[in-house]
């Protein structure tokens, strides 16, 4: 298995989306297109219910390994004015919806949306949900940190209907954490998690990353030891993707406090290893749970769903981002915010969506999104019933799994494919083939590796 994580260690998309980012056409997007497409698909979108995922950037400090969109700012007054933006942007959509929403997922991401109070966290959601529906079994979750959540943040979330959450945790080495500006210590963890869990929380997720600066197996091999003592229900186990061009604050260290290429598989080998020993189980190339986590059974059954917050057991056709920098995903377009705070208000105080880019699929990429998504999500997928168009399209793509099909990676039928459990680690490169506009020489200049 080494072997083959070292042969298929290449720069590949994540496929959060198909078409991925860059190669979205924004010359032919427009906000007059998205809002048809929002109102023509409502009906369908309220059958199933619709994402909603409210970034919430701010942080006190800046986390020097971290790819989100952030501000760093410990003036805790910007809260307020945020939030104002976020309902202006919530009700120029509620003014689109041909009906009263209903509402199936619900996630905080940030930033971090524990640096807001309890109180201005109660007036977001009270602003939100009042002018919606949720739907039976909602999944409510927010990302925290560790350090700064209290007791207040959870018991709050939980009475709104929130019962998941993620920390991100990334490593426990305190040379690691001062290299990447991020503190928490083992206690901190524990005692959220124990706070959740006492609070009611049905799911814990950790996020681990590997391939940090400083990073060595022995960290690897205690982090997931403290991951035994506290036991998640998810695991996202995360490449360090290091690319300070884009992100600035990479530069407080250099290339040569990374881990070297093996050391760097070292690392993902070992903690995944160890992950299974544990009984967590892989669910696409880089969560893991444990079998009795609604995330995992999804995934068993069949009805796993990806999208811009990564795996979830709540499949949607709708994905609404609002706030700075979100991007949503309404099946045949996808849209995203304004990257910045101060354009992002001004546009939706002034009754506009804040859009800076988007894409609209044509016929051709929605089959192949579609078989993008059985890909990560269920590990086959097949073409005999489609038309003669997409059925000559995945044939001939198919054709070129043969070097996958010699490493036992992917077994092929004539109209379908499926992965072989050791496939799993490897959908990425796979659904790579299938796509109509990635070729190695673009995967170098705007894709990390695929371990």
């Amino acid at each position: 298995m080494n072997s083959l994580i070292k042969k298929y260690n290449v720069p590949v998309p994540r496929y959060t989306s198909y078409p991925t980012v860059p190669n979205w056409n924004s010359d032919s997007f427009s906000a007059a297109k998205y809002i048809n497409l929002l109102k023509s698909g409502f009906n369908k979108a309220i059958e199933s219910g619709i994402a909603l995922y409210i970034h919430l950037p701010f942080c006190e400090s800046l986390c020097t390994y971290c790819g989100c969109n952030t501000r760093i700012t410990v003036n805790h007054r910007v809260e307020e004015p945020y939030i104002d933006a976020l309902l202006a942007e919530w009700e120029i959509y509620l003014n689109i919806f041909v009906d009263k929403p209903l509402i199936r997922e619900l996630h905080l991401g940030g930033g971090t949306p524990t640096f807001f109070s309890v109180v201005n966290l109660s007036r977001l959601l009270n602003g939100l949900l009042s002018r919606a529906n949720v739907a039976e079994g909602a999944s409510f979750s927010f990302e925290a940190h560790p350090a700064n959540t209290t007791e207040a943040h959870l018991s709050t979330l939980f009475n709104f209907g929130f019962d998941r959450l993620s920390l991100g945790v990334q490593d426990f080495d305190p040379v690691v954490q001062k290299a990447i500006n991020r503190r928490q210590s083992p206690e901190d963890v524990d005692r959220v998690v124990k706070q959740a869990r006492s609070v009611g929380y049905r799911s814990v997720n950790f996020d681990l990353v590997y391939g940090l600066p400083f990073q060595h197996s022995a960290g690897i091999i205690d982090a997931v030891q403290h991951v035994a003592a506290m036991k998640p229900d998810r695991i996202a186990f995360y490449s360090y993707a290091h690319v300070p061009w884009l992100r600035p604050g990479q530069r407080a260290y250099s290339e040569s406090d990374l881990p070297s290429p093996q050391d760097k598989l070292n690392l993902f080998t070992t903690g995944r290893d160890m992950l299974s020993e544990l009984g967590y189980r892989s669910i696409g190339f880089d969560h893991f749970a444990l079998p009795g986590d609604s995330l995992y059974k999804a995934y068993e059954n069949g009805v796993v769903h990806r999208n811009f917050m990564g795996f979830t057991d709540q499949p949607t056709s709708y994905l609404i981002g609002l706030g700075v920098s979100s991007i949503s995903d309404i099946g045949g377009a996808f849209a995203q915010n304004a990257k910045v705070v101060e354009v992002y208000s001004e546009k939706v105080k002034g009754g506009q969506l804040p859009l800076i880019k988007g894409h609209i699929l044509d016929s051709e990429e929605e089959f192949i999104r579609k078989h993008i998504l059985n890909i990560t999500c269920k590990q086959s997928t097949d073409w005999a019933d489609a038309p003669e168009n997409e059925q000559i399209y995945m044939r001939t793509r198919a054709a070129s799994l043969n070097e996958f099909i010699a490493d036992g990676i992917v077994v092929r039928h004539p109209d379908s494919i499926q992965l072989t459990e050791r496939g799993r680690a490897f959908s990425r490169n796979v659904c790579a083939v299938f796509d109509k506009y990635f070729t190695s020489q673009e995967g170098v200049k705007m894709y990390a590796q695929a371990i």
